[in-house]
């Protein structure tokens, strides 16, 4: 008898997935454990194996295509000469059958469930409605945009006016009797030089055009979640100036020796060391009982980049490890991130968030916090600055670190002691590499 591969479940949050790549086609046999498919999550994109042995007689969501939870995504057969004529396709119940091809669901853990009814509870409210304009039907330039050739029609005021101001007539549209340049007309005009403003030819597109892009399973989740933290969390913010030439040659110095570290590393390995001293920064608040959460354990989670949105890879007991050790584990996990292959356990939890955009020349960010952790680091880029030593004055080089944190869980005081000593260990760089 004919039955369905349905969209599995692979997260507590998720609500659907993206076919991210068949590996099995039609026709094809699978034996239980064969991989079947990889299927892009709102966390990462997941191999999914075979349960049951069968035939893929249809398959019914194509790569690049979504599902919801429990959607037949494909018809198979027990046996390979089987007919699916007549085999009517229905959504199975939330608890399917290994016949199906999918896992019984699995039961969720209290946080998970809780994690899950908060960002609902969160997107439940009144939001306001923000929609783009539609595109301008008719629009027309004040000035020409291809280059007139020929005499330019012009009063003899406005001729006047334009050769003792300097004034190209060309780059003007006239508003007198067939396109006439009037001496009113003269206050868009732009100065005659060599260094002249060059003519564009008219766009194609009308003005305010745009296109809507749908957002994947990943995008969703991360908007849905800062958007929540924006909106119900009281951030604050502390600004912290750090002078980082010694660590600056240090970095140098490691690098001699075919040491490769970067200044990222050096942040976070000091980071570690300054929550293990103030805990009550190392912190997270749950808004469904409303009670603190004071974590026991430094695990601190690294904002990278994705195409699709962010995603967050953790660095487990990081202040147990040193600066060699946490570089190399944060390569491997943003590697990994960017391919889509990071486990459920290296990205779910954490108790602390760093985000750096100093690889841009961005010399400050205010970030957002990642709930349900209290705190989230932004790390800034380097500056040039003067500074007073042994009363010379000498350049130097200068961050800027950012502390958000929720003041339901950390108050001023706590976030200015972390950044006190985060600012002595990065400025003696030396206490870094014991």
């Amino acid at each position: 008898m004919p039955f369905t591969l349905t969209m599995p479940k692979l997260s507590p949050t998720m609500e659907q997935g993206v076919i991210a790549k068949w590996h099995k086609k039609e026709g094809d046999k699978i034996e239980s454990g064969d991989l079947i498919l990889e299927i892009t999550t709102d966390k990462a994109t997941v191999e999914h194996n075979a349960l049951d042995e069968g035939w893929i007689k249809k398959i019914l969501v194509q790569e690049n295509e979504s599902a919801t939870i429990n959607q037949p995504i494909a018809i198979l057969t027990a046996d390979e000469g089987e007919s699916i004529e007549g085999f009517e396709v229905n959504t199975p119940a939330p608890q399917a059958d290994k016949a199906s091809g999918v896992e019984e669901k699995p039961k969720e853990d209290p946080s998970s469930k809780k994690e899950k009814q908060e960002v609902q509870k969160s997107q439940s409210f009144n939001q306001p409605v923000f929609v783009p304009e539609p595109p301008l039907e008719k629009y027309s330039f004040p000035f020409p945009l291809t280059q007139r050739e020929g005499k330019i029609p012009a009063s003899p005021l406005a001729k006047k006016i334009a050769k003792e101001r300097n004034l190209d007539l060309s780059s003007i549209k006239g508003s007198g009797p067939r396109g006439r340049i009037m001496s009113e007309d003269l206050d868009l005009a732009q100065n005659a030089s060599v260094a002249n403003f060059a003519q564009q030819s008219v766009p194609k597109e009308l003005a305010g055009s745009y296109e809507e892009v749908a957002m994947s399973p990943v995008q969703q989740v991360v908007a849905s979640r800062l958007q929540a933290s924006k909106t119900f969390i009281p951030h604050f913010y502390l600004d912290q100036k750090i002078e980082v030439s010694n660590m600056v040659q240090t970095r140098r110095e490691l690098s001699s020796q075919n040491i490769k570290v970067s200044y990222n590393d050096f942040v976070v390995r000091a980071t570690a060391l300054a929550l293990r001293e103030h805990p009550k920064v190392n912190s997270g608040f749950n808004s469904a009982n409303q009670t603190l959460i004071r974590f026991k354990t430094v695990d601190i989670s690294i904002a990278v980049s994705l195409e699709e949105g962010l995603i967050t890879p953790i660095l487990r007991y990081a202040d147990y490890k040193n600066l060699g050790q946490l570089s190399t584990e944060i390569k491997k996990l943003a590697k990994k991130a960017r391919e889509g292959t990071l486990a459920m356990e290296e990205f779910k939890g954490g108790s602390f968030t760093i985000s750096n955009l100093g690889m841009y020349g961005i010399t400050s960010l205010k970030p957002v916090i990642n709930p349900p952790q209290a705190a989230i680091l932004g790390v800034g880029g380097m500056e040039e600055i003067l500074r007073l030593d042994e009363g010379q004055v000498k350049k130097g080089l200068q961050m800027t670190l950012t502390l958000a944190a929720d003041h339901r869980a950390v108050n001023g005081e706590d976030g200015a002691k972390f950044l006190k000593t985060l600012k002595e260990l990065l400025e003696n760089p030396a206490l870094l590499l014991i």
